[in-house]
């Protein structure tokens, strides 16, 4: 039985044309997750799915296994994430046996292998995934707004109790998307089909994903404070 780490890189990028292989701070953004993958020594392979030969080429010489380029059906704006990690699971287990998948998002570079590795022990055997997030700034029950059939706003959340503050109200989280850990049989049913979902915090600072040219600039800042330290 294995445990593989998925990572999943679409050539197309609107908000940032070719993000996953832009340099950051000295190494292309994908090398990030690539490394921190490899360098946990948790995985008994580290693949890429891509439709781009420019990010399969980076992918590799980073020490990640691209096996194919994967198909246009799966590689528009619009195709959703898990059936792309399911298409690259199904063709990994024509060599591997996989019990535990891992996935990290490429454009979230700030998580580290200490993040990994505990989201990864919460994929204990009563649970089906394993998802991470940070503690919102917006709160349903008090700052988050909807509009109604009849274009008038109101709460997202309506609650019996009247919450004066976001720090009175129950807390809530941001899904960061960063780590996502699944048990093979509950990678069929995605996210929310499966029971047992647990929930990994990790701090704002390193739940940034990089979805825009403020969002690129905010992470080399990151960088650089850390690496001054």
């Amino acid at each position: 039985m294995s445990i593989i780490c998925t990572i999943c890189a679409r050539g197309g990028s609107k908000g940032l044309p070719g993000k996953n292989t832009r340099i950051l701070m000295g190494k292309p953004l994908i090398a990030y997750s690539i490394e921190q993958a490899l360098n946990s020594n948790l995985f008994e392979g580290v693949y890429v799915s891509t439709d781009c030969k420019i990010i399969a080429n980076v992918a590799e010489k980073y020490g990640a296994i691209v096996p194919f380029l994967r198909p246009a059906e799966l590689a528009s704006d619009a195709a959703p994430k898990i059936p792309v990690i399911q298409n690259l699971v199904t063709h990994i287990e024509k060599k591997l046996t996989v019990e535990k998948i891992v996935d990290l998002d490429p454009t979230s570079p700030l998580r580290n292998i200490d993040d990994i590795e505990q989201a990864l022990n919460l994929l204990r055997n009563d649970i089906d995934v394993v998802i991470t997030g940070y503690l919102s700034n917006k709160n349903p029950y008090f700052n988050m707004i909807e509009k109604g059939l009849d274009g008038l706003a109101q709460l997202s959340k309506v609650s019996d109790k009247l919450f004066v503050s976001r720090q009175s109200s129950p807390q809530v989280y941001a899904m960061n998307a960063s780590i996502y850990v699944w048990r093979r049989s509950g990678l069929n049913k995605g996210i929310w089909d499966n029971e047992k979902i647990a929930f990994y915090e990790m701090p704002q600072e390193r739940s940034i994903d990089i979805d825009s040219y403020i969002d690129w600039k905010l992470v080399e800042v990151l960088i650089q404070e850390k690496a001054d330290k």
